[in-house]
């Protein structure tokens, strides 16, 4: 009961913040569909089922986040920082450069709204360890259990948390490493970097795993 207390406060203290922004723009799936045909196809796939491993699955995601993510991409960004996470090789700055809010609210409404297809993680070993951190965190390192914040299915909660169900195990163990290393510091509070600073190269490699195969 007292873990179960100390997990929801956590979660309200991360969320708090943005629900004093208020209701995120409501997309129109058609019109983002035609951008996702015409745009996002060739690395997320049409319907967002994307089937190269270093490219997120956006199929079923929640709309708020990725509306959230692509308006980061587009924000300035610190010139003090070139090792952001949002350029170098990563093609979406330019792309999302192009879109305006609204075009990024519709193509997030759109593949909100798709299936998405189930995954499949390598090893039941390694999946099995994962399993372990997912669903109980590691305790000896002060690691959470990621199901905290991304629900026991991987349904995740939308604006802050995606859903993880399913996803590629290389995006997520490259997403962590950006995380561990600090490239990457979207996250609220530093909750990923922190979390991810702790995790060994095979931990982050075994929760990957289990999360790919999470249906």
């Amino acid at each position: 009961m007292k873990r179960t207390r100390i997990v929801a406060a956590l979660i309200a203290t991360v969320i708090a913040p943005f629900a004093l922004a208020g209701e995120p723009v409501k997309g129109d799936p058609s019109k983002g569909q035609q951008i996702a045909s015409t745009v996002c196809a060739a690395c997320h796939a049409a319907d967002g089922n994307s089937a190269v491993p270093a490219n997120p699955k956006l199929a079923g995601q929640h709309a708020e986040y990725i509306e959230k993510q692509l308006k980061q991409f587009k924000a300035p960004m610190d010139p003090k920082k070139p090792e952001d996470w949002r350029g170098g090789a990563n093609p979406m700055r330019g792309i999302v450069t192009a879109l305006s809010d609204t075009d990024i609210a519709n193509v997030a409404a759109y593949y909100s709204m798709q299936k998405p297809k189930p995954g499949k993680g390598q090893g039941k070993d390694v999946a099995a360890a994962g399993e372990r951190i997912y669903r109980g965190g590691i305790a000896a390192k002060g690691v959470p259990a990621c199901m905290a914040c991304h629900g026991p299915s991987g349904a995740g909660i939308p604006v802050q948390y995606p859903r993880l169900a399913g996803q590629h195990s290389d995006y997520i163990v490259a997403q962590l490493n950006a995380f561990r290393s600090g490239q990457r510091a979207n996250d609220v509070n530093k909750m990923m970097r922190t979390a991810a600073s702790r995790m060994s190269d095979t931990e982050i490699k075994q929760v990957a795993e289990y999360i790919a195969g999470l249906r």
